[in-house]
């Protein structure tokens, strides 16, 4: 006989802020998508052109996160922050974590209207997800007792791993991802400082 037990999808990774922030990247790939809808003028007007920005539309800074160029795109990204999203959101709280998600994604598009091109575009959650490891290597290297980790040595090489492929693959913005992991660590410094 089998007991019944109330259904906790806390451990599992449902949490406010990252459901929120998925199901806005999901409608904002939708819209793109759907021939009826003016798609084309809305990623023309969202998407991060360096030379757009330098043009006075910062908006460019922030919007990106939410556009993505390809299915792949958005299933790596949605399916990483789902993995590393809710435990750094049960940790922060869900204001503080969107803070979090959405400052390292400014700071990672920052990083690259600095350093790349100005035909440059850029789209996609990836800087923002990389300041969500920023935010995780704060807590392994300065606040152990936040976060605490069996084997610090398994996510270091995760991190030093995820970095240089992004500067290997072809059609991956490495410096965004760094400024987005920089931001991380930052804001985590900050938000951490009274824990």
């Amino acid at each position: 006989m089998y007991k019944k037990t109330a259904l906790n999808l806390q451990p599992y990774g449902i949490s406010p802020a990252v459901t929120g922030i998925l199901t806005l990247i999901g409608i904002c790939y939708i819209v793109i998508l759907i021939p009826t809808m003016p798609g084309l003028l809305i990623f023309q007007k969202l998407a991060g052109v360096n030379l757009f920005i330098r043009n006075g539309q910062l908006w460019r800074l922030l919007t990106p996160i939410f556009l993505h160029t390809s299915l792949g795109h958005l299933l790596f990204n949605g399916f990483s922050l789902a993995l590393l999203g809710p435990r750094a959101e049960r940790t922060l709280g869900s204001l503080k974590f969107a803070l979090l998600f959405l400052l390292s994604g400014i700071m990672s598009n920052i990083a690259t209207f600095l350093c790349m091109p100005l035909t440059y575009t850029h789209t996609g959650a990836s800087g923002a997800v990389f300041g969500i490891l920023g935010f995780y290597l704060y807590s392994a290297l300065v606040k152990r007792d936040i976060i605490p980790m069996r084997q610090p040595s398994i996510f270091y090489t995760f991190i030093i791993v995820s970095v240089i492929a992004s500067f290997i693959q072809p059609e991956v913005n490495g410096i965004g991802h760094l400024g987005g992991l920089a931001g991380g660590f930052l804001l985590a410094a900050l938000f951490l400082k009274k824990v």
